[in-house]
């Protein structure tokens, strides 16, 4: 009997042994969002959910977002491994010391547009002029900027410009013609406010021919000069388009994934459904080999327009081809 136990006790601390070697093998990686819980991340949550991290061996934290969190500040206090954020704030951060680079493009096209009320008297852009205009600020303002400078507009007398919060409330209560939005968020807030869809006008940024990149992912340059993190983020990459090609075709099961995330409690399932089916449309490649592949002439549109804000440009120099590289990508077709 003792032999048997001590062989059983062996075999026990070999496969607790296995175990924690299977643990250890695991690379640990940290995900910083742009905001809270909800479809425009759900690629990262499904990935999560229906373990293909875990498959890759990976043991990744998905960090959410929030008005206070900025994942700029996030990734340059090492607190994360990359950080989801739109290209302008990425490149003026760049500019401004901290040395980011792009390794992957999710959404392909922008989903920022101005919304107004027809009965402001907007029809057409040319009905701005003397309206006054809700706009984003914190690094969101700059396809707009370059908008009205397009339009031969000046901001400080053609138009007045409100700092809109990250509500809409100023197209609800009169205080503006037209407002900043989502096609997947505000806009929908708009609607289930009451406002038909038939009342409203909306400007495509993307139509404008003033789009910045949206959603990317951005690590600090000196990580990809590390062959283990450049391997690492790979298999992140790949696991991740895995979760966005599932979101993409299964909306439904996306926004049960992402309501699970809501500590809040707010999000609903239908909510974050349309979200998800409108998150979608800004993702072109999704179901290719392409998902997530960084088109170096969007990039240089992109710059283009950051570089054209009128008298506020939010770069001052053409960062160049440092500020993005294929290597992780293509770590990730493997």
């Amino acid at each position: 009997m003792k032999s048997s136990f001590r062989l059983s006790g062996c075999v026990l601390a070999a496969l607790l042994a296995l175990g924690g070697a299977a643990a250890q093998a695991a690379d640990k990686v940290a995900v910083q969002l742009k905001w809270v819980p909800q479809a425009q991340f759900a690629g990262y949550y499904v990935a999560q959910a229906k373990g293909f991290y875990k498959e890759a061996g990976l043991d990744v934290t998905i960090k959410p977002g929030g008005p206070d969190i900025s994942p700029v500040q996030v990734i340059a206090g090492k607190s994360a491994d990359a950080i989801v954020n739109w290209m302008p704030d990425a490149l003026a951060a760049r500019e401004a010391g901290v040395p980011l680079v792009n390794i992957a493009q999710v959404f392909d096209r922008s989903g920022l547009m101005l919304t107004c009320k027809k009965a402001s008297g907007v029809s057409s852009p040319k009905d701005l002029k003397g309206k006054t205009l809700g706009v984003w600020y914190g690094g969101n303002e700059y396809p707009f900027l370059n908008w009205m400078a397009k339009l031969g507009y000046k901001t400080d007398s053609d138009i007045k410009i409100l700092k809109q919060g990250f509500n809409v409330d100023p197209l609800l209560q009169n205080q503006a013609a037209c407002i900043s939005t989502m096609i997947y968020n505000e806009y929908w807030q708009v609607v289930d406010a009451g406002v038909k869809e038939s009342d409203l006008v909306t400007f495509f940024y993307e139509d404008q021919g003033v789009a910045s990149l949206e959603d990317g992912l951005y690590v600090l340059e000196s990580s990809l000069k590390d062959k283990a993190f450049v391997a690492k983020m790979g298999k992140f990459l790949k696991a991740t388009f895995k979760g966005w090609n599932e979101a993409v075709k299964n909306p439904e099961e996306a926004a049960k994934i992402v309501v699970a995330q809501d500590s809040s409690g707010s999000a609903t399932v239908a909510v974050q459904k349309r979200q998800m089916e409108n998150v979608a449309k800004l993702i072109t490649k999704a179901g290719t080999d392409k998902i997530g592949y960084l088109d170096p002439a969007a990039y240089e549109r992109t710059v283009k327009v950051l570089l054209n804000g009128g008298s506020s440009p939010v770069i001052k120099k053409d960062p160049g081809k440092a500020a993005y590289s294929h290597v992780v990508w293509e770590a990730a077709q493997h």
